[in-house]
Protein backbone atom coordinates (compact mmCIF):
# COMPACT_ATOMS: atom_id res chain seq x y z
CA UNK A 1 0.00 0.00 0.00
CA UNK A 2 0.91 3.74 -1.14
CA UNK A 3 2.50 5.62 2.38
CA UNK A 4 0.60 8.23 3.35
CA UNK A 5 0.90 11.88 1.79
CA UNK A 6 -2.21 13.76 2.47
CA UNK A 7 -1.83 16.56 4.84
CA UNK A 8 -4.65 17.80 7.32
CA UNK A 9 -4.70 20.79 5.05
CA UNK A 10 -4.82 18.97 1.72
CA UNK A 11 -7.10 17.23 3.44
CA UNK A 12 -9.44 19.58 4.38
CA UNK A 13 -9.18 20.73 0.27
CA UNK A 14 -10.51 17.44 -0.78
CA UNK A 15 -13.61 17.88 1.61
CA UNK A 16 -14.04 21.17 0.33
CA UNK A 17 -13.86 20.63 -3.38
CA UNK A 18 -15.75 17.02 -2.97
CA UNK A 19 -18.92 19.11 -1.42
CA UNK A 20 -19.12 21.65 -3.79
CA UNK A 21 -18.79 19.29 -6.52
CA UNK A 22 -21.71 17.44 -4.89
CA UNK A 23 -23.74 19.85 -3.97
CA UNK A 24 -23.45 20.49 -7.94
CA UNK A 25 -24.48 17.17 -8.95
CA UNK A 26 -27.23 17.24 -6.55
CA UNK A 27 -28.96 20.75 -7.56
CA UNK A 28 -28.01 21.97 -10.67
CA UNK A 29 -29.48 20.38 -14.07
CA UNK A 30 -27.27 21.94 -16.33
CA UNK A 31 -24.58 19.43 -17.26
CA UNK A 32 -22.42 21.89 -18.53
CA UNK A 33 -22.47 24.01 -15.20
CA UNK A 34 -21.80 20.80 -13.16
CA UNK A 35 -18.95 19.70 -15.83
CA UNK A 36 -17.33 23.12 -15.22
CA UNK A 37 -17.04 22.76 -11.06
CA UNK A 38 -15.86 18.93 -11.72
CA UNK A 39 -13.17 20.28 -14.16
CA UNK A 40 -12.14 22.74 -11.09
CA UNK A 41 -12.34 20.42 -8.00
CA UNK A 42 -10.21 18.30 -9.28
CA UNK A 43 -7.92 21.19 -10.70
CA UNK A 44 -7.66 22.35 -6.86
CA UNK A 45 -7.32 19.31 -5.52
CA UNK A 46 -4.24 18.72 -7.41
CA UNK A 47 -2.74 22.14 -7.52
CA UNK A 48 -2.97 21.52 -3.40
CA UNK A 49 -0.11 18.87 -3.79
CA UNK A 50 3.07 19.77 -5.12
CA UNK A 51 4.61 17.71 -7.20
CA UNK A 52 2.17 14.64 -6.91
CA UNK A 53 3.73 10.91 -8.07
CA UNK A 54 1.58 9.73 -10.61
CA UNK A 55 -0.14 7.11 -8.76
CA UNK A 56 -1.05 9.71 -6.29
CA UNK A 57 -2.78 11.81 -8.83
CA UNK A 58 -4.60 8.80 -9.69
CA UNK A 59 -6.11 8.56 -6.32
CA UNK A 60 -7.22 12.03 -6.15
CA UNK A 61 -8.03 12.47 -9.57
CA UNK A 62 -10.90 9.87 -8.91
CA UNK A 63 -13.31 12.96 -8.06
CA UNK A 64 -13.74 13.31 -12.02
CA UNK A 65 -15.77 10.64 -12.06
CA UNK A 66 -17.86 11.01 -9.05
CA UNK A 67 -21.69 11.17 -9.39
CA UNK A 68 -24.00 10.04 -6.52
CA UNK A 69 -23.88 10.80 -3.23
CA UNK A 70 -22.50 7.13 -2.36
CA UNK A 71 -19.98 7.47 -4.42
CA UNK A 72 -18.54 11.21 -2.74
CA UNK A 73 -18.30 9.70 0.36
CA UNK A 74 -16.59 6.56 -0.84
CA UNK A 75 -14.10 8.34 -2.26
CA UNK A 76 -13.78 10.64 1.06
CA UNK A 77 -13.51 7.59 3.22
CA UNK A 78 -10.92 5.81 0.63
CA UNK A 79 -8.75 8.89 1.37
CA UNK A 80 -8.41 8.60 5.03
CA UNK A 81 -5.53 5.58 4.72
CA UNK A 82 -3.30 8.15 2.80
CA UNK A 83 -3.50 10.78 5.64
CA UNK A 84 0.00 11.57 6.68
CA UNK A 85 -0.70 12.76 10.74
CA UNK A 86 0.95 15.68 12.76
CA UNK A 87 4.12 13.99 13.74
CA UNK A 88 3.39 13.36 17.47
CA UNK A 89 5.25 15.37 20.57
CA UNK A 90 5.52 14.64 24.16
CA UNK A 91 5.45 17.20 27.16
CA UNK A 92 8.64 16.70 27.42
CA UNK A 93 9.50 18.45 24.01
CA UNK A 94 6.91 21.18 24.69
CA UNK A 95 8.42 22.13 27.86
CA UNK A 96 11.45 22.56 25.93
CA UNK A 97 9.70 24.79 23.22
CA UNK A 98 8.73 27.21 25.97
CA UNK A 99 11.30 27.20 28.75
CA UNK A 100 9.70 30.38 29.75
CA UNK A 101 6.46 29.16 31.06
CA UNK A 102 7.59 27.31 33.88
CA UNK A 103 3.97 26.24 34.58
CA UNK A 104 2.92 25.61 31.18
CA UNK A 105 0.12 23.49 30.93
CA UNK A 106 -0.28 21.29 27.49
CA UNK A 107 -3.24 19.99 25.99
CA UNK A 108 -4.03 16.17 26.26
CA UNK A 109 -1.32 14.98 23.99
CA UNK A 110 -2.96 11.45 23.92
CA UNK A 111 -6.59 12.49 22.67
CA UNK A 112 -5.22 14.06 19.98
CA UNK A 113 -6.42 12.65 16.64
CA UNK A 114 -3.12 13.66 14.89
CA UNK A 115 -4.56 12.95 11.48
CA UNK A 116 -6.73 15.79 11.83
CA UNK A 117 -3.79 18.55 12.74
CA UNK A 118 -1.85 21.24 11.10
CA UNK A 119 -0.68 22.69 13.95
CA UNK A 120 -1.32 22.54 17.60
CA UNK A 121 -2.52 25.25 19.68
CA UNK A 122 -4.32 25.92 23.19
CA UNK A 123 -4.77 28.58 25.54
CA UNK A 124 -3.63 29.31 29.31
CA UNK A 125 -6.65 31.22 30.36
CA UNK A 126 -4.64 31.92 33.55
CA UNK A 127 -2.11 33.95 31.91
CA UNK A 128 -4.37 34.92 28.28
CA UNK A 129 -1.95 33.07 25.95
CA UNK A 130 -2.11 31.25 22.76
CA UNK A 131 0.73 28.46 22.39
CA UNK A 132 0.89 26.92 18.55
CA UNK A 133 3.32 24.23 17.79
CA UNK A 134 4.19 23.69 14.07
CA UNK A 135 7.13 21.28 12.13
CA UNK A 136 8.71 23.69 9.43
CA UNK A 137 12.01 23.04 7.79
CA UNK A 138 12.20 19.93 9.87
CA UNK A 139 11.95 21.46 12.81
CA UNK A 140 9.55 21.40 15.79
CA UNK A 141 8.80 25.28 16.00
CA UNK A 142 7.10 27.13 18.92
CA UNK A 143 5.23 30.69 19.37
CA UNK A 144 3.13 32.14 21.95
CA UNK A 145 1.66 35.29 21.92
CA UNK A 146 -1.16 37.35 23.84
CA UNK A 147 -4.26 35.98 23.22
CA UNK A 148 -7.25 38.78 23.58
CA UNK A 149 -10.98 36.98 22.73
CA UNK A 150 -12.67 39.72 21.01
CA UNK A 151 -16.78 37.71 21.65
CA UNK A 152 -17.70 38.67 17.69
CA UNK A 153 -16.75 36.64 14.72
CA UNK A 154 -14.39 37.67 11.49
CA UNK A 155 -12.02 35.77 9.38
CA UNK A 156 -9.17 33.58 10.49
CA UNK A 157 -5.94 35.15 9.54
CA UNK A 158 -5.20 31.29 9.52
CA UNK A 159 -8.03 29.42 7.97
CA UNK A 160 -9.31 32.54 6.15
CA UNK A 161 -13.25 31.24 7.29
CA UNK A 162 -15.54 33.45 9.42
CA UNK A 163 -15.44 32.05 13.02
CA UNK A 164 -15.58 33.33 16.55
CA UNK A 165 -11.95 34.74 16.77
CA UNK A 166 -9.29 36.18 19.06
CA UNK A 167 -6.42 38.47 18.59
CA UNK A 168 -3.24 37.06 18.51
CA UNK A 169 -0.19 39.60 19.07
CA UNK A 170 3.59 38.41 19.80
CA UNK A 171 6.84 39.88 19.94
CA UNK A 172 9.03 39.35 17.10
CA UNK A 173 12.28 37.38 17.56
CA UNK A 174 13.60 38.69 13.89
CA UNK A 175 15.31 42.52 14.00
CA UNK A 176 16.87 44.32 11.00
CA UNK A 177 20.66 43.83 10.28
CA UNK A 178 21.52 47.70 11.98
CA UNK A 179 18.47 47.79 14.38
CA UNK A 180 19.10 49.87 17.51
CA UNK A 181 19.58 47.64 20.88
CA UNK A 182 15.90 48.72 21.76
CA UNK A 183 13.89 47.48 18.15
CA UNK A 184 10.73 46.09 19.18
CA UNK A 185 8.18 44.93 16.41
CA UNK A 186 5.37 43.17 17.44
CA UNK A 187 3.54 40.53 14.74
CA UNK A 188 -0.52 40.06 15.17
CA UNK A 189 -3.60 39.19 13.59
CA UNK A 190 -6.95 37.38 14.37
CA UNK A 191 -7.12 33.57 14.58
CA UNK A 192 -10.09 31.21 15.91
CA UNK A 193 -10.97 30.95 19.45
CA UNK A 194 -11.10 27.24 18.66
CA UNK A 195 -7.74 25.80 17.24
CA UNK A 196 -9.87 22.23 16.83
CA UNK A 197 -12.23 24.42 14.26
CA UNK A 198 -9.26 26.14 12.55
CA UNK A 199 -7.73 22.66 12.22
CA UNK A 200 -10.60 21.78 10.41
CA UNK A 201 -10.80 24.60 7.97
CA UNK A 202 -7.26 25.47 7.16
CA UNK A 203 -6.53 24.55 3.22
CA UNK A 204 -3.39 26.32 2.92
CA UNK A 205 -0.23 26.41 5.48
CA UNK A 206 1.17 29.45 3.86
CA UNK A 207 -0.04 32.22 5.99
CA UNK A 208 0.75 29.91 9.03
CA UNK A 209 4.28 29.70 7.74
CA UNK A 210 4.51 33.71 6.99
CA UNK A 211 3.80 34.19 10.74
CA UNK A 212 5.95 31.63 12.38
CA UNK A 213 8.60 33.15 10.39
CA UNK A 214 7.76 36.89 11.00
CA UNK A 215 7.86 35.84 14.86
CA UNK A 216 10.54 33.60 15.09
CA UNK A 217 13.08 35.08 12.14
CA UNK A 218 14.24 33.18 9.13
CA UNK A 219 17.79 33.07 10.30
CA UNK A 220 16.95 30.87 13.53
CA UNK A 221 14.79 28.60 11.14
CA UNK A 222 16.93 27.88 8.12
CA UNK A 223 20.59 27.33 10.59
Amino acid sequence: MMKPFIRNHQYNTIKKQTDLLQRACNTVSDPKVVEAVRYSATTKIIEAFPDPEELQKQILEKISTLKTTEQFQHYLHSMEPYLEPFQQVTETQMKKLFPKSKKLKVPDLAAIDYRHVTYLGWTDIATNKLFMVYHLNGKLIGIEGKYTPMNKKSNCFLCNRHEEVALFSAISKWKPANASPDYYRAVGNYLCVNSDACNNNITDVTTLEKLIYDIVGHSRLES
